[in-house]
């Protein structure tokens, strides 16, 4: 009996102890499954997308014809600043110095000059980041019955103009070609917006304008007519911000440059005028004619130009020229003249947009 119950409790403990040897592998494989879920997991989980730029909105001023806003609405429509996280209020001027003007009044941030306003730039009060285009010929709109067939004919002659713009720049240059200088012509120094209507009513003999009003001078006026000359001079145009604004902010003036050269890109080529010209025309709330009679005023720089040109000197070229064509014409003294156009012309920003 004793012999029984020993063999019965032999046999109660091996029992025992197998069952507890067969737990043993179920509860090692639990963690080893738990283990290997997480770890195929967690990286997908936890992988988050590139961080992108923080919008921004930037406040632009131009002015109300083809050669301000061609690169910048190119920009718009085709989607590159979206693209950039840009968001873009536009303002219209009549000129570069009002511009600047509202520029230190802290309505815009940055704008689009021609060649007149950059004697402003020279002189410190805007910063160029970006050009926008180079004109090789100007033009003078000449009324009916007053005898002016070329620039040399301007002598004796009252003609209209509008101080410290293109304007202003472009008559010096016709009065040198034509051999004369301020003292051989009767000049009125008029808003851009009262050019056009002393044009209409007859009481000056040329006018020294800009599309559009260039234009509405031709369409009201009948007989009215432009003289081209070119005198070598550098006609180019820019993106400026002030100075201040380009220390703080230079990382902003890289990513919009970025956007507009893209946008250069595709609104200088050829095939795209007549599009550019509506969107023109839409923002301007002028008729598609008018503005596709501006698509030939300029050379519109493209991606190509700007980065072969800021390799071989071409743009700092223009800016060169620009600057001696101010002094030479006296709108600046040749003490104001920078020995470095890079004093006021950011070559840095150009060519890390291009990057």
């Amino acid at each position: 009996m004793k012999k029984l119950t020993a063999l019965l409790l032999a046999l109660v403990m091996m029992l025992g102890l197998a069952a507890c040897g067969g737990d043993k592998p179920a509860e090692s494989k639990a963690p080893a499954e738990s283990k290997e879920v997480t770890q195929s997991a967690a990286p997908a989980e936890s992988k988050e997308p590139e961080p992108a730029e923080e919008p921004i909105t930037l406040r632009i001023g131009y002015m109300a014809n083809y050669a301000s806003l061609w690169g910048v609405l190119s920009t718009i429509e085709q989607g590159f600043f979206e693209e950039a996280g840009i968001t873009i209020e536009l303002t219209p001027f009549q000129d570069g110095p009002s511009e600047i003007a509202a520029m230190e009044g802290g309505s815009i941030d940055l704008a689009y000059i021609g060649k007149g306003a950059h004697k402003l730039c020279i002189q410190g009060k805007a910063t160029i980041f970006a050009p926008s285009s180079v004109h090789t010929t100007d033009k003078v709109v000449v009324l009916p019955n007053s005898g002016i067939e070329s620039v040399a004919d301007l002598k004796g002659k009252k003609i209209a103009f509008n101080s410290g713009s293109s304007s202003e720049s472009t008559l010096d240059n016709a009065l040198k070609v034509g051999g004369l200088t301020r003292d051989d012509v009767i000049l009125n120094d008029l808003s851009i917006d009262n050019i056009v209507p002393a044009a209409v009513s007859g009481s000056i003999d040329a006018a020294v304008c800009w599309n559009p009003y260039s234009a509405q001078i031709l369409q009201q006026v009948e007989g009215a007519k432009e003289i081209e000359f070119a005198d070598g001079s550098t006609n180019i145009s820019s993106w400026i911000c002030l100075p201040k604004y380009a220390e703080e902010n230079h990382d902003t003036l890289v990513r919009f440059t970025r956007a507009l050269f893209k946008g250069m890109d595709w609104g200088s080529q050829v095939d795209n005028y007549e599009t550019v010209a509506q969107y023109c025309a839409t923002e301007t709330k002028t008729d598609l004619n008018a503005q596709l009679l501006q698509v030939g005023d300029a050379h519109w720089f493209n991606i190509a130009d700007i980065s072969a040109g800021l390799k071989d000197g071409t743009i700092k070229g223009y800016y060169e020229g620009m600057q001696n064509d101010m002094v030479a014409g006296g709108n600046i003294e040749a003490s104001e003249a920078k020995e470095d156009v890079g004093d006021f012309v950011l070559f840095d920003v150009m060519e890390e947009a291009l990057k």
